[in-house]
């Protein structure tokens, strides 16, 4: 894949409150790679009852797509998403 331009949206708040969705997300052409070079540093792969994830905690949609999650160090959940196809 080659590189795109993307966009991200920042805004000035008040108080910052760690959100219950995910508030920040990549696409990644080798999800299993990028999650052990950050499991290698310490990060830790979140699990989400009722959601059927393989052993490292990847989910696949129902369109092939593969997603993990794990907190950043204020608690904000983001994810890893490897596109189907």
């Amino acid at each position: 894949m080659g590189w795109s331009p993307s966009r991200l949206r920042v805004t000035l708040v008040g108080e910052v409150v760690t959100a219950p969705y995910t508030s920040l997300g990549w696409v990644v052409d080798d999800i299993e790679g990028e999650m052990r070079a950050l499991a290698d540093r310490g990060v830790a792969f979140l699990r989400f009852d009722g959601m059927e994830q393989d052993a490292a905690g990847v989910w696949t949609t129902p369109g092939g797509d593969r997603v993990a999650w794990f907190h950043d160090p204020d608690g904000n959940t983001l994810s890893l998403t490897q596109m189907a196809g």
